[in-house]
C-alpha cells in the first residue's frame, strides 16, 4: 500500500530541500527574469536615440506618449503579478492550474483594455496640459499604436506571469528578448528607413512596438503550451468567470494601485527638482536611472521568491515562509551590493554616458552614497512586498507604501527649496526605511497567521 504525506509533510521536505540552496534558487530564477528587463529598458534607448537621429519633433512627441504608456505598461504588469500566488500554489495540479490560467488571461484583457484606454488619450491629455500643437500634431497615429501594444502586453503578462508562478523564468526570458529584438531591428528600419524605403518616422517606431509586443505575447503563450505542466492542454480563453477573476483582482489591482502610487510620487519629486533649477533637475534624471538599473533586479528576484515560498504557505509553514523571504533579502542585497560596487568603481565613465557637462556629472557623484541607500532600503522593502504577494494578501502593503510616499509627497516641495536635491534624496531614503519597516512588520504578522489557520492535523 503506497505512502501519502500530508501538507505539513510536503512542506517539511520542501523546508529540507530549500536548506541545500534556497539563495542559488532564487539567483537561478531571478537572472533571466532580471536580464530581459534590461535588455527592455535597452531596447526603449535604441527607440530614443533612434527617433532622436530621425526628428526632434518626433522625439518630442514620443517622450509625451512614453509618459503614459511607461506608467501604463507598469501598472498592467503590477496587477499581473496578482495572478503568480495562484499559480504557485496549483504547479503540481496541471487540471486546477487551468482555469487559473484562463482567468489571468481574461484579468490581463481588462486591465490591458484600462491602460489602452488611457494611452489612447495621449493627445487628449497633451491638449489640456499645454503641449505645443507642433508636438501634438506629429502624434498621428503612435498612440493608437501604442495602445494596441499596452493589450497585447497585458495578454502577454499572462503568460508570464504563469511562467514565473511556475518557476520558469527561462522562458520569460526567451519570449522578452524575443521581443527586443524584434523592437530594436523593426526600429532602424522603420523609422528612418533602409536602401530606397524612406522610413515611416514616429508611426514606424509605434508599429515596431507593437510588433514587438505581439511576438513576446505569442512566444510566452507557446511556451507556456508546450513547456510546462499544461503541455497538451487547450488554454483557449473560454468564457469569463467572473468570481474568479475577481478573487485574482483582489491581489492583483492593489499591486498596481502601488505602482500608480510610486509613479505619481516619482513626478512629484521631479516637479520639485525642476523648480530648484535646470541642473539640479537633470542630475536628478540621471539618479533616478542609475536607481532603475539596480532597484530592477529586486524586482527580479522578489518574483523569483513566489514560487520558493508556495510549499511553505501550503502546509503553513511559517519558519520555511520566512526563510523564504529571509533568502531573497540576502540576495537582494548582494546584487545590490554588487551592481553599487560597480557603480562606485566605474563612476566616472557611467555618468559620462549621460552627461559631458562636468558640474553635472561633479552634482552625481556627489549623490552616489545617497543613491545606493535609496537602491538597498528599495530593494528590501520589494522583498517584503512580495512575501505579501505570495500570501495573497496586498491591501496592507498598498496602505504602508500609500502612507509613506504620500508624506513624501506633501515634503517634497520644502524640502528640495530648502535643502537642494541632497535634502530630497535624503528624505526619498528615509521614505524607503520606512517602508522597510512597515512591510517587514506587515509581513511579519501576515506570515504569523498561517499556523492559526492550519487545520487540525497540521497543528
Amino acid at each position: 500500500m503506497g505512502l501519502t504525506r500530508n501538507p505539513r509533510q510536503a512542506g517539511a521536505a520542501a523546508a529540507e530541500r530549500d536548506t541545500h540552496g534556497p539563495v542559488r534558487r532564487i539567483v537561478t530564477a531571478a537572472l533571466p527574469l532580471y536580464l530581459t528587463m534590461i535588455a527592455s529598458s535597452a531596447g526603449t534607448l535604441v527607440d530614443t536615440a533612434v527617433l532622436g537621429r530621425h526628428a526632434t519633433v518626433s522625439l518630442a512627441a514620443f517622450a509625451l506618449t512614453m509618459a503614459v504608456y511607461v506608467p501604463a505598461t507598469a501598472t498592467v504588469a503590477g496587477a499581473m503579478r496578482g495572478v503568480m500566488p495562484f499559480v504557485a500554489a496549483k504547479d503540481d495540479d496541471p487540471d486546477a492550474l487551468l482555469p487559473v490560467v484562463r482567468d489571468g488571461m481574461w484579468l490581463g484583457v481588462v486591465t490591458g483594455c484600462a491602460g489602452a484606454a488611457a494611452v489612447a488619450s495621449v493627445p487628449l491629455i497633451g491638449r489640456l496640459s499645454g503641449v505645443p500643437e507642433s508636438t501634438l500634431s506629429e502624434l498621428d497615429g503612435f498612440p493608437v499604436l501604442l495602445a494596441a501594444s499596452v493589450l497585447v502586453a497585458a495578454v502577454g503578462n499572462s503568460a508570464t506571469s504563469t511562467l514565473v508562478g511556475l518557476g520558469r523564468s527561462r522562458l520569460v526570458m526567451r519570449a522578452g528578448t524575443a521581443g527586443t529584438a524584434a523592437a530594436v531591428v523593426l526600429s532602424l528600419v522603420l523609422v528612418n528607413g533602409v536602401g530606397s524605403f524612406a522610413g515611416l518616422g514616429l508611426p514606424g517606431a509605434g508599429a515596431a512596438m507593437l510588433a514587438a509586443s505581439v511576438i513576446s505575447a505569442v512566444v510566452a503563450h507557446v511556451g507556456l503550451r508546450r513547456s510546462t505542466v499544461l503541455a497538451g492542454r487547450r488554454l483557449g480563453i473560454g468564457r469569463p468567470q467572473a468570481r474568479a477573476v475577481l478573487r485574482l483582482a483582489r491581489v492583483g489591482v492593489p499591486l498596481a494601485a502601488t505602482v500608480l502610487v510610486k509613479f505619481a510620487v516619482l513626478g512629484v519629486l521631479s516637479l520639485a527638482v525642476a523648480r530648484v533649477g535646470t541642473g539640479s533637475a537633470a542630475a536628478h534624471s540621471v539618479a533616478v536611472s542609475l536607481v532603475n538599473l539596480m532597484f530592477t533586479a529586486a524586482v527580479a528576484i522578489g518574483q523569483a521568491t513566489i514560487p520558493l515560498m508556495a510549499p511553505h504557505i501550503k502546509a503553513h509553514d511559517v519558519p520555511g515562509l520566512r526563510r523564504g523571504v529571509r533568502a531573497g533579502a540576502k540576495v537582494a542585497l548582494g546584487a545590490v551590493f554588487l551592481l553599487g560596487g560597480v557603480l562606485v568603481l566605474l563612476r566616472d565613465p557611467v555618468v559620462s554616458l549621460f552627461t559631458r557637462d562636468r558640474a553635472l556629472h561633479d552634482q552625481v557623484t556627489g549623490l552616489l552614497l545617497l543613491i545606493l541607500l535609496v537602491v538597498v532600503t528599495d530593494a528590501l522593502q520589494a522583498v517584503f512586498g512580495f512575501g505579501l504577494i505570495a500570501l495573497k494578501d496586498t491591501v496592507p502593503s498598498l496602505v504602508v507604501f500609500t502612507a509613506c510616499y504620500g508624506a513624501l509627497a506633501l515634503a517634497a516641495v520644502p524640502v528640495a527649496a530648502g535643502g537642494g536635491l541632497s535634502a530630497l534624496w535624503a528624505s526619498l531614503a528615509l521614505a524607503n526605511t520606512l517602508l522597510v519597516v512597515g512591510q517587514a512588520a506587515v509581513f511579519h504578522r501576515r506570515s504569523g497567521r498561517l499556523a492559526a489557520t492550519a487545520p487540525a492535523g497540521q497543528a
